[in-house]
């Protein structure tokens, strides 16, 4: 549906109506138009005066459809209106219609509104991360950091993850502000990412760059460098930590894996309690393993060719260096099939041991176990992020361990044809954010990326107070 120019009569609108093939969703299609078009907002104006007349009344989604195209047009008097229509006609509203209104009044002179707005969603419901942020960027823009922050904790206290780019604002409308406190609120941002193995991306690195150097008598400087493989850094010459776990933090975090994961609520949804016995029984028969292999993830890492070649290459890539390799297969894998191929599965059963699991098991309890089992040493293959068990670890240093053991244990496959494990070196230092106090090393990535990986960057802005 092409939308009108110009606002029309009722009888034109009739008119428009009856000639569409849906009469009854006419409005609604008409007002997706619309938002498409970001026609004006006379324009909708007259079809929702026309439907009030009509109807006597305006449905709740078409309302929400106009309140759309009003907050992406920033027409607040209309926002306040809408909002007017919508308390008096309906008792609460639903999440959809609350986004928009914090979003559409919090880019507007009435953006304290958006803050009572948020106080009552808080009644109802927990707060989505849009209305959070749009409060959050409206009190930075107007410089009232402390009100952003509080906010911003509350966020974090309710588990709702904040995207890069509020982080980001953050750094941005704190320039050259001389603030104790607020200095700390923003090391302690810098402390989140290092908790969350979070690389900010180059936008938002130069904007934690430019505050450092903008605080008043900071005396801070930046720079970007490569840091060198024995973890110096060649501006400062600060040695980066070590990514190795000491002796004590590895018995601590395999402990407290096996406990409270392994053994904890999760483990047996997928798998029983005799077959995870049995598997226990294997490994320690068999200790200790130098990698151990998610035969069935790594199976698929190039689709166009059979399952069992794949995991073929892996094994025998991996077994060069006279490794001791244990893969966690899948009981089908055995059945002589189009992706798996007798002669090749007793090929690579010569150069490493096997476990075959029921075809419902979870592999990454297994592949948990089997590794920390084994020692210090020994690393895992896998493209899972083991996330759901990072989750499962009560506190955060507990947390930060696991992830840190997991950088430097998990082999990632870059698909670089013929080989497909380069087997990421481990680095001597840990790749996450980092501080002594007077310098910061903080790894970035060129590119954007929301999702979580383990796949380190090669860059670092080293700032030093000088």
């Amino acid at each position: 549906v092409q939308p009108p120019e110009k606002p029309l009569q009722a009888e034109e609108w009739n008119k428009l109506r009856e000639d569409f093939q849906s009469p009854g969703i006419f409005e609604e299609v008409m007002l997706n138009s619309m938002i498409r078009c970001n026609s004006p907002i006379d324009v909708a104006k007259s079809l929702l005066t026309h439907l009030a007349k009509r109807d006597g009344d305006i449905a709740y989604n078409v309302l929400v459809k106009y309140l759309t195209l009003c907050v992406q047009q920033r027409q607040v008097s209309e926002i306040c209106d809408v909002y007017d229509i919508m308390k008096a006609r309906f008792k609460i509203l639903e999440s959809g219609a609350y986004n928009l209104l914090i979003k559409g009044l919090s880019n507007s002179d009435q953006w304290r509104m958006a803050l009572t707005l948020l106080e009552e969603v808080k009644k109802i419901m927990i707060p989505s991360r849009t209305c959070y942020e749009s409060c959050i960027k409206a009190a930075s823009r107007h410089q009232e950091m402390k009100l952003a922050f509080e906010l911003y904790d509350e966020m974090l206290a309710k588990d709702v993850i904040p995207t890069l780019d509020v982080l980001q604002s953050f750094f941005d409308f704190s320039r050259g502000m001389k603030d104790a406190e607020l200095q700390k609120e923003l090391f302690d941002i810098l402390l989140y990412l290092r908790e969350n193995q979070i690389y900010p991306h180059k936008t938002f690195m130069r904007s934690i760059k430019l505050w450092f150097e903008s605080i008043p008598g900071g005396n801070w400087r930046g720079h970007l460098t490569n840091i060198k493989d024995s973890g110096q850094c060649p501006v400062c010459n600060h040695q980066l930590e070590d990514s190795n776990l000491t002796e004590e933090e590895y018995s601590n975090l395999s402990e407290r894996i096996i406990r409270d994961v392994i053994h904890g609520t999760d483990t047996f949804r997928k798998t029983s309690p005799q077959e995870f016995e049995a598997f226990q029984t294997f490994v320690e028969n068999r200790l200790p393993f130098d990698i151990v292999i998610d035969g069935l993830n790594v199976s698929h890492i190039k689709s166009r060719r059979m399952q069992c070649e794949n995991l073929f290459d892996a094994v025998n890539c991996l077994a060069k260096e006279n490794a001791r390799l244990l893969v966690l297969g899948r009981k089908h894998m055995l059945m002589n099939s189009s992706h798996w191929k007798r002669e090749i599965m007793k090929e690579m059963q010569n150069k490493a041991e096997f476990f075959f699991a029921e075809n419902i098991s979870e592999d990454d309890t297994f592949l948990l176990y089997a590794t920390l089992r084994s020692g210090k040493h020994c690393k895992f293959v896998t493209r899972d992020f083991l996330r759901d068990h990072k989750a499962c670890l009560p506190d955060s240093l507990t947390r930060h361990l696991f992830r840190k053991w997991q950088r430097g244990h998990q082999i990632s496959k870059k698909n670089v044809f013929p080989l497909f494990f380069s087997q990421q070196p481990a680095f001597r230092y840990d790749c996450v954010v980092q501080t002594t106090g007077d310098t910061w090393h903080i790894p970035y990535k060129d590119v954007f990326e929301e999702k979580y990986s383990y796949q380190v960057p090669r860059k670092w802005l080293c700032i030093q107070q000088k």
